[in-house]
C-alpha cells in the first residue's frame, strides 16, 4: 500500500491498522512528555513521512483529539468504580467532578481531551454533541435512579451542560490558591447540589399540602 514504508519494518495491513497504530504511537508520546505533540514527532516515531500520518489525520488537532478519545474508555471504568455504591445525586456528581478534576492533573491524554473540549472560549465546542455524549455516558454509568429523582432525558441532558460548564470554569480558572479536594467537595455541595436537588421530586407523601388547596 502506498505512503506506508517504515512503521519498524512491519506496514500496517489495512486503513484501520495505520489509523490505530498512529493513535497509540500518539497516545504513548502524550504519556511521556504530559503536552501535545506535532504530527512530525508521531511520524518520527513511527519511522515514515508526516505525509503518511497527514493521509489519516488531517491536522495535529484531529490527532490529538483522537488520541484522547482512546484514553476515555479507561477513565470511564475508573470513574464508575469510584462513584459505585453512591445512590443520591449530589454526592454522586460530587465525587464525580472531584475525581474528574484530579484525573485531569493525572492523566495527561484526558486532559488534553478535556481542555482542548471545554477551555476554549468557544460555545459550540463546550456543548457540543461528543461533549454532551460524554457527559451522558458518565452519569449513567452512577449507581443512580435518576427517574425516582424527577429526572428524564430532557433534564439528564440540562444537567450534563451545567455539569460540564462547571468544570469548565475550574479547568480555565482552578483558583489562587486552588481548593483542596475536601474544600472542593463542599463548595460542589452547597452550590452544585442545590442546582441537582431543584430538579429533584420529593415523594407525595412528603409534599407540604396548603390546608384548603386542592390536592
Amino acid at each position: 500500500m502506498a505512503g506506508r514504508r517504515g512503521w519498524g519494518g512491519s506496514p500496517p495491513d489495512s486503513d484501520e491498522d495505520a489509523s490505530r497504530r498512529i493513535v497509540a504511537a500518539a497516545v504513548d508520546l502524550i504519556g511521556q512528555t504530559s503536552s501535545e505533540i506535532s504530527i512530525a514527532e508521531v511520524a518520527d516515531s513511527l519511522g515514515v513521512i508526516r505525509q503518511t500520518v497527514y493521509r489519516y489525520f488531517p491536522s495535529a488537532d484531529a490527532l490529538m483529539r483522537a488520541a484522547a478519545i482512546a484514553s476515555v474508555a479507561g477513565f470511564l471504568d475508573r470513574l464508575t468504580q469510584q462513584v459505585s455504591g453512591i445512590e443520591d445525586p449530589v454526592e454522586a456528581m460530587t465525587e464525580g467532578v472531584v475525581y474528574t478534576l484530579a484525573e485531569v492533573r493525572r492523566t495527561p491524554h484526558l486532559g488534553i481531551l478535556l481542555s482542548s473540549t471545554y477551555s476554549n472560549v468557544q460555545p459550540d465546542s463546550l456543548t457540543s454533541e461528543e461533549a454532551q455524549s460524554f457527559g451522558m455516558t458518565m452519569i449513567k454509568r452512577f449507581d443512580i435512579d435518576w427517574a425516582h429523582y424527577g429526572y428524564d432525558d430532557a433534564s439528564l441532558q440540562e444537567l450534563v451542560e451545567y455539569v460540564l460548564r462547571t468544570m469548565q470554569s475550574f479547568f480555565a480558572s482552578p483558583g489562587n490558591p486552588p481548593r483542596s479536594e475536601d474544600e472542593l467537595r463542599r463548595y460542589l455541595r452547597r452550590w452544585m447540589g442545590a442546582a441537582i436537588i431543584a430538579q429533584m421530586k420529593p415523594p407525595a407523601s412528603a409534599r407540604v399540602v396548603t390546608p384548603g388547596a386542592a390536592v
